[in-house]
Order: C-alpha cells, then sequence, then structure tokens
C-alpha cells in the first residue's frame, strides 16, 4: 500500500518539495532582511519619541509585505485541497481503475484510510513547515506590531495552518468522491474552502471565548491616537482603538460613538464635527475634530481578546478544523462502501 500510494502522489509531492523549496528560500531572505531592520530598529529606540518613531517606519516598511505574503500563504491548504485532495478518488472514478483496485483484497474503506492519511500527512508536514518558517519571519514584526490576530495573520503563523491543509484536504476527498469527476471537485473545493478561510475569522473567531469588555472615554487624545474615523455611510464610527493598557488586545467589536446616556451619537452631529469643527488650531490626526467631538461626552464600548489567549485561540481553531476534517472523513469512509 505504501509503495502504491507513492507511486501514485510522486508528481505531487515533488512538486509540492519544489514550492516549498523556493518559499523557504524567500522566507529565509525575507526573514534576514527583517531582522537587520529589527537591529536597527532598536538602536533608535534610546526614549519613548524616538521609539515610537522608529517603531512607525519598521512596521511600515514590512506591513504589506508580511500581509501579502500571509495571505498568499493563506492560499496553501486551498491548493492542497483542490490539487491533492479532490483528485484523489474522483481521478479514479472519473477514469474506472477504481474497479481495479476494489476487487483486490483490500477493502475499500481500509484503501480509502491508507490513501488518506498518505497525502493528507504530508499535506500537513508540507503547510506545517511553511507557517513555521512564517513565524520565524514574521517574530521580530509581531513584537513591535503586536497583530497577530489579524483576520489574515493569525491563519499564516504557529499551527492554525495544519489544521487548515488537513480540513481542506478531507473535504477535497470527500467532494471527489460525491461529484466523481475531477475539475468540479477541485473548483468546488477551492470556493468552499476560500468561504470556509471568510467565515470562520469574521463569524467564528470572535465567539470562540467570551471577550472582556471596556468602556473607554473618547477624549481628543483617544481620538488623535484612533487609525479611522467615520464611514462611507457617515455613521458615527471610530476604527483603530486600543484598549488602554493593552495595545497588543485583539479587538473584536467596536460600538458607535455613544453619548453619557447610552445613546448612539446623532449622525447630523458627527457630521458638524467632522465637516465644519470650531477652529482651535489643535494637532493630532484629526485635530479639531477632535476637539469638537471630545467635547460632547462621548464614549465607546469595546469587545476585546487579551493577548494572553492567542494560543488559546490557535488550539481552539486548530481543534475545530482537526474535528471538521475528521466528519468530513467519516463522511467519506461511508460514501465510499456505495461509490
Amino acid at each position: 500500500m505504501i509503495w502504491l500510494n507513492w507511486r501514485q502522489f510522486r508528481l505531487q509531492a515533488l512538486a509540492g518539495a519544489a514550492g516549498l523549496a523556493l518559499v523557504a528560500g524567500y522566507l529565509l531572505y525575507l526573514g534576514m532582511d527583517i531582522r537587520d531592520a529589527h537591529d536597527a530598529y532598536r538602536s533608535r529606540c534610546t526614549d519613548a519619541a524616538g521609539c515610537a518613531q522608529a517603531g512607525s517606519q519598521f512596521q511600515g516598511a514590512y506591513m504589506n509585505t508580511l500581509l501579502i505574503v500571509a495571505a498568499g500563504l493563506g492560499l496553501v491548504p486551498v491548493v492542497i485541497g483542490a490539487f491533492w485532495g479532490a483528485p484523489l478518488i474522483a481521478r479514479e472514478l472519473e477514469l474506472g481503475t477504481h474497479r481495479l483496485v476494489w476487487n483486490q483484497s483490500v477493502t475499500r474503506r481500509r484503501w480509502l484510510i491508507g490513501r488518506m492519511a498518505f497525502v493528507g500527512l504530508a499535506a500537513m508536514v508540507l503547510t506545517g513547515l511553511v507557517a513555521l518558517l512564517f513565524t520565524w519571519v514574521a517574530s521580530p514584526y509581531d513584537q513591535v506590531a503586536a497583530d497577530r490576530f489579524g483576520t489574515i495573520e493569525f491563519g499564516a503563523r504557529d499551527i492554525a495552518p495544519i489544521g487548515y491543509a488537513f480540513l481542506a484536504f478531507t473535504l477535497g476527498t470527500a467532494v471527489g468522491l460525491f461529484v466523481r469527476r475531477t475539475l468540479p471537485a477541485m473548483a468546488i473545493t477551492g470556493v468552499v474552502f476560500l468561504a470556509v478561510q471568510f467565515a470562520v475569522p469574521n463569524l467564528v473567531r470572535p465567539h470562540l471565548m467570551p471577550p472582556e469588555k471596556v468602556t473607554v472615554p473618547m477624549t481628543a487624545q483617544a481620538i488623535n491616537q484612533a487609525r479611522n474615523l467615520g464611514s462611507f455611510t457617515g455613521a458615527p464610527v471610530v476604527g483603530g482603538l486600543q484598549v488602554p493598557g493593552a495595545p497588543d488586545a485583539w479587538i473584536s467589536e467596536t460600538s458607535p460613538l455613544r453619548t453619557a446616556d447610552g445613546r448612539t451619537l446623532d449622525e447630523s452631529a458627527f457630521d458638524r464635527c467632522f465637516a465644519t469643527p470650531p477652529k482651535t488650531g489643535a494637532g493630532g490626526t484629526f485635530g479639531d475634530t477632535a476637539v469638537c467631538l471630545s467635547a460632547l461626552d462621548l464614549h465607546v464600548d469595546l469587545e476585546y481578546q487579551p493577548s494572553g489567549r492567542y494560543w488559546h485561540f490557535q488550539l481552539a481553531e486548530t481543534g475545530l478544523y482537526l474535528v471538521a476534517g475528521a466528519l468530513l472523513t467519516v463522511i467519506a469512509l461511508r460514501r465510499v462502501r456505495r461509490a
């Protein structure tokens, strides 16, 4: 069984090894470059002002690069599911070669378990190595930016990608068993897993653990520390805030700007401060607008996860994907009896 699995899988394995070598070469180069820049940042961090400026420049130099790399690595499980999982059984059924295999002494279930275990383990090892390399690459940046909970960043680091790879592979295998044609199975697997990658960070991850809650007064200083103010719809919202005393916490939900009695700030009042605030000559990111809003005695309610829960979320989400993959494996084993 092992020799047969290797012969059938060797082209995909060689392609995966070649891709891993190319990715590893680039990540090693990027990792050394980031470490050199991090050393330069630390040499300039002699006081609070110097640290803030150097840290901002360091983050700005690598934020987009790491985000793009993380997004690219997030496609690795999609590729595994579509090109390794979907054709695993669908190709046998499409070509009719399953009749020869299933007339041997090995049962269908044992044959399927052998194939899935061999290729699935390879998928998890490949993805795990890539994730390990990227975690090493991004570690100096993460120490400064403290943004590992980001939608894209979280899924490319540490152990979570291993769970993604397992689910993508089992999803592709199960879809191939039901669809029985290779190309449609590949397409369906890719689309479904992309939808899963979008849904889980936005709809599931924030609810894996009960969040902490805090009310933050919207002083002029707090507003000026935000990343954005307002929205396309004109709603009185503020984004990119930090939890006081916990700048590396993951804010999962931010309320609109609220008045002292807990009501949402009227959009007309927000628009007046945003578009035509009284001239005070105040500095900062939002200047006079921040001063105008702070005079209204506003606050926002935040729901957040402390940074110390990062590994709890990694384990919980990885476990979620592993359980889902195990359920798909059971479905595949039941389906193969009637294929």
